[in-house]
């Protein structure tokens, strides 16, 4: 299993959500993969001093990184879909990549019709759970 997270749930977990939390606990403890896009990252980061929680989460993920590849893919992904941010639409791409590795991937999100749109139109399945 696979989990993505986009700006909204690195908030949620910033500010101490104890369902985040709780997924994210679970997701280390047996190994599953956290994937955080590196834009998302930049949406959320400001001080570390300030995330201490976030600090340490991140260190247990993998960022995925947002090279040229994945920036064009995100910027057709606007297009298609008439939207404008290209984070989202990198979230999206992450979770259609995590997919094609693993039967299931669960993205916490605090965008869930946005990004239902993007994932529809990568005609990718994931379970989106709101935050």
């Amino acid at each position: 299993m696979s989990i993505v997270l986009d700006a909204g749930a690195l908030i949620a977990l910033d500010r101490g959500d104890r369902e985040v939390l709780s997924r994210l606990q679970i997701a280390f403890k047996t190994g599953d993969e956290v994937q955080v896009p590196a834009g998302v990252i930049g949406q959320v980061w400001r001080d570390p001093n300030l995330h201490v929680l976030l600090s340490r989460t991140l260190r247990r993920c993998d960022e995925v990184p947002l090279d040229g590849a994945l920036a064009r893919s995100s910027g057709r992904l606007c297009a298609q879909t008439g939207t404008s941010d290209v984070i989202d639409a990198s979230v999206a791409v992450a979770v259609a990549e995590s997919r094609h590795r693993d039967n299931r991937v669960i993205l916490l999100t605090s965008d869930p019709a946005d990004m239902r749109t993007l994932l529809s139109a990568l005609r990718t399945n994931a379970e989106i759970v709101s935050v």
